[in-house]
């Protein structure tokens, strides 16, 4: 059954409670102060029509008749059929016994085992072990029920059982009301309803109201509704049976096997399979731990795709110990479809997208997130930041393998930045690049095509006191700790080199240099409102870093070896494949 059908019975749950003060009768008075007691109502005479034996007389001052076989009452539009009766003539009363039943206008019939008919009120009340009320839109079973046939109204408190061609509902209390035609359930609601295909949908609430003239029902209270197409759970909401148009609000969710969508307020059109929500949405992928929030949403059942804008949406995703979060105005997520190996899940997001990932950050104006292959693609500017280091390019893409980020691929004008310890930037460029990474840290990176490379030289960590520029067609840097700890020329290079008293400002930086420190996302700005309690729970981790760097020199001290000293004066184009430089010409990060 498509999720919108069971919408429709979900909806006659609201304002029971005040529909059943309005209608029930009121309790007896208690007897007032002394004075003179109030004369009783009289209506119109209930006729005897039919007896097979009729006996009475004076009991107690009470006029009663005895009525055997066959016994008919009429009173205006109301016709009362039993086996016997006691009619009293005095009080315009009625008991009924046997085989009772009242009809009313041809359209209405109730039928128990026993029955009192008041002709003053006209209100009956039926008792027995099965009592029905039948009209021609359902039919109403119970164990004891009142009506009142000048409001046209029912109730009852001991429990009913309501059928109509499609559908079954039982709840402990219910009352209809045939002016109005409003039913209200109450307790323990529960709707079974069969779809076009004749599959059901399992509702379970406890206040139902729904008005069969607008044909719109209301709900009130937590809800739950269950079919083979998915779960809705709302605590309030209406639903319009013409249009077929719901309108939930509560924590309203939708569930399907592999996704949650919820939000404060959520609208969906069953017929066009469209779906709009509002306020605190959230998007959960159950097989990948993947979460959406937003504050406004679009799904698309039919096409498997939900949208999100408005307050900057943020996506989560758990994978091992790191989380990547990603922020951008629109987000576009589709859901793998059962029977279409095409469709692939797949997340879009656009425009100024921001990455926020443990050390790494990055930005970019779209990203497409292939969560099948576990890639990320980058277009449009993208800039990666891990550590002190800075990745651009053209357009590039991040693989993560293990839920850990395995490999980043740099297309076009890919440009490599770190930043050393005496702020000076060690560059390298190239046509394309791919960056390795090993436990979440750059581990190696491979330029390939048009090769250039420009590092600084350092004495200790304090000064620098010269700059390596070097070309080649291809060239491998190798980091530690996230420093480059090794530089390899592998075709046709060509290197020199400047002390640092004839270095000029122009020679210190490589065409396209770029620095973009104040564009890095922070965490606070990528997670923005929607994960807020996420960085209250990063706090105690950032504590616990500066006990891990302190560790860091002591194990580097003790197998550090202290490299010969670069030349100051290389061959402008030396002879052969040139040694690595060594690890004292490679600036190293703070």
């Amino acid at each position: 059954m498509p999720l919108s059908r069971f919408f429709l019975y979900l909806l006659f749950l609201l304002p029971l409670g005040a529909a059943w003060a309005q209608h029930r009768p009121a309790a007896a008075p208690r007897p007032a102060a002394p004075g003179p007691r109030p004369q009783p109502v009289k209506g119109t005479p209930v006729d005897l029509q039919n007896a097979g034996k009729l006996s009475g007389g004076d009991f107690n001052g009470v006029k009663i008749r005895k009525l055997l076989g066959n016994v008919i009452f009429k009173q205006q539009d109301v016709l009362l059929y039993c086996d016997s009766a006691y009619q009293y003539l005095d009080r315009n009363e009625i008991e009924a016994f046997s085989n009772v039943r009242i009809v009313q206008s041809d359209t209405m019939t109730i039928t128990g085992d026993r029955g009192f008919y008041d002709g003053n009120k006209r209100t009956a009340r039926m008792t027995g072990q099965v009592v029905t009320m039948r009209d021609p839109r359902m039919t109403l079973t119970t164990t004891a029920l009142d009506y009142d046939l000048t409001r046209k109204t029912a109730f009852y408190t001991v429990g009913g059982h309501i059928v109509d061609p499609k559908n079954t509902l039982d709840s402990q209390q219910g009352f209809y009301d045939t002016n109005s035609k409003v039913f209200v359930f109450k307790r323990d609601v529960h709707l079974v309803s069969l779809d076009e295909q004749g599959q059901p949908t399992d509702l379970r609430n406890d206040t139902l109201t729904f008005n069969t003239s607008t044909k719109i029902a209301y709900f009130d209270g937590p809800t739950r509704i269950k079919s083979t197409q998915g779960d809705l759970y709302a605590e309030k909401g209406t639903y319009n049976t013409v249009t077929r148009v719901s309108n939930f609000a509560r924590k309203a969710q939708i569930e399907t096997p592999g996704y949650l969508l919820g939000g404060d307020v959520l609208v969906y059109d069953q017929v066009k399979l469209y779906g709009v929500a509002t306020g605190h949405v959230s998007l959960i992928s159950k097989k990948d731990n993947l979460v959406l929030r937003g504050d406004q949403g679009r799904y698309w059942r039919a096409l498997g795709r939900t949208k999100l804008f408005g307050a900057r949406p943020v996506v989560r995703n758990i994978s091992g110990k790191d989380t990547l979060y990603l922020a951008a105005d629109t987000l576009l997520s589709i859901e793998s479809r059962v029977g279409r190996a095409s469709q692939r899940p797949i997340l879009y997001a656009w425009p100024k997208v921001q990455i926020f990932r443990g050390k790494m950050q990055g930005r970019c104006d779209s990203l497409t997130y292939d969560r099948q292959d576990s890639i990320i693609y980058l277009n449009r500017d993208p800039v990666i930041w891990q550590a002190h280091n800075q990745l651009t390019a053209d357009s590039m893409n991040l693989r993560f393998k293990h839920g850990q980020l395995d490999r980043a691929s740099l297309f076009a004008n890919a440009f490599a930045i770190q930043q050393d310890t005496v702020q000076d930037y060690n560059q390298v460029k190239g046509r394309t690049m791919v960056a390795y990474f090993r436990r979440s840290q750059l581990a190696r990176i491979n330029v390939l095509g048009n090769a250039e490379s420009l590092y600084f030289t350092l004495e200790g960590d304090s000064s620098m006191s010269g700059m390596n520029k070097s070309f080649s067609a291809s060239m491998t840097l190798r980091f530690a700790d996230n420093k480059i700890k090794q530089l390899t020329w592998l075709t046709n290079p060509e290197a020199s080199y400047t002390p640092v008293h004839e270095l000029k400002p122009a020679d210190k930086e490589l065409k396209g240099f770029r620095w973009r420190p104040t564009e890095r996302p922070t965490r606070r700005v990528v997670f923005g409102k929607h994960f807020a309690a996420d960085i209250k729970r990063a706090k105690p981790k950032t504590k616990a870093k500066p006990k891990a760097t302190k560790t860091k020199p002591k194990a580097r001290s003790r197998s550090k070896v202290k490299p010969a000293t670069a030349p100051k004066n290389p061959p402008a184009k030396p002879l052969g494949r040139p040694a690595p430089a060594p690890p004292a010409a490679i600036a190293t990060p703070r």
